[in-house]
């Protein structure tokens, strides 16, 4: 299956006042997964609901490899789509639910939709009806039924947000070896920060209506496009700095800037705490506050002058930073945005 460009151009929805797109551009290339990711209320699933067709535009257009499908119902839009609740047929049985898209076609199912529950590593399982699966299970074949119908595009609303942590990172997982493999054109809306940056091929972060930044996850994490997307995407300690040049001073160590400082010298530094290093030190100006194992790491909460600083160390280094310890805190050159 060959993946279609999909292009969201200016859209724009209001509900009363409140703004949920704001001339919102998005550019899918063919066989791309995308993620939106973003706050409640920033209008990601809305772009979801206007490309599905179950949901009209105030304003703007919606293209299909090239096509212009803005006024076209859902049922003829040619998308496959997974829900956060499973929508499964309770009286039909698993492969009877993989078939029904088909059916609706008329096309004939069997050979196609068992080939898919085996895609989506469920094939065991085609006899049984909803209420004997779990909800990976169930997931898994709304997943293996969006796709039996060959859709030109997959929407993806929350899919994984009902399951438990272990069922998501694994379904998470396997939801991006079957995209990759059928090529499928698709785009994924969370609000889980840590699914979509391992997800998806580029992240858009959306913030009232439009997007701060779309990059692949590296660049919005490490290179975030603004103070709301730094602070959004991941934690980051708020410290003083003084800014110089295209550098900040924290904690005595220059910094380099992510994007130019526009106000004062005197500026707020979003410092990620995978970024800041701990070694005991009984002549460090800083002293543990708490801590917390995490497993493979630990997190570290200090005292450093007027500030509280947390720190994301491994799990093995915990032993010497024990609550009160002085250490010394190191930062790495790694570049920082500066809050709004």
């Amino acid at each position: 299956m060959n993946g279609v460009a999909v292009h969201l151009n200016d859209l724009r929805r209001t509900f009363g006042a409140v703004h949920a797109l704001d001339g919102l551009d998005l550019h899918i290339e063919p066989g791309e997964l995308i993620a939106l990711l973003g706050p409640s209320g920033c209008g990601k699933t809305t772009a979801l609901r206007i490309l599905a067709g179950l949901e009209d535009a105030d304003s703007g257009r919606v293209l299909v490899g090239g096509k212009d499908i803005t006024g076209l119902p859902a049922n003829r839009r040619d998308m496959g789509m997974v829900f956060q609740a499973y929508s499964l047929f309770p009286h039909l049985t698993a492969l009877e639910n993989v078939q029904f898209g088909l059916k609706l076609r008329r096309r004939s199912g069997g050979d196609r939709a068992a080939a898919m529950l085996d895609l989506v590593g469920i094939s065991a399982h085609a006899g049984r009806y909803p209420h004997q699966l779990s909800g990976g299970q169930q997931q898994r074949v709304a997943l293996a039924r969006a796709l039996a119908i060959e859709p030109q595009v997959l929407l993806l609303d929350e899919p994984l947000s009902a399951l438990d942590a272990k069922v998501r990172v694994q379904l998470r997982d396997e939801i991006r070896r079957i995209q990759t493999e059928v090529g499928t054109t698709t785009l994924f809306v969370t609000h889980d920060q840590e699914e979509a940056l391992a997800i998806a091929d580029r992240v858009g972060v959306m913030r009232s209506g439009r997007l701060e930044q779309l990059a692949a996850p590296a660049e919005v994490y490490l290179r975030p496009a603004s103070a709301f997307v730094a602070d959004f995407v991941g934690l980051s300690n708020r410290l003083p700095g003084v800014v110089e040049g295209d550098t900040v001073t924290v904690l005595g160590t220059r910094l380099p800037l992510v994007q130019k400082a526009t106000g004062g010298p005197e500026v707020t530094a979003l410092v990620r705490p995978e970024s800041i290093g701990v070694v005991p030190d009984p002549g460090g100006a800083a002293r543990v506050l708490s801590t917390a194992f995490l497993g493979p790491t630990s997190r570290v909460t200090l005292e450093v002058a007027d500030s509280v600083v947390i720190a994301q160390v491994s799990g093995e280094s915990l032993a010497e930073l024990t609550v009160g310890t002085p250490v010394r805190i190191d930062l790495r050159p790694v570049p920082v945005a500066l809050q709004d």
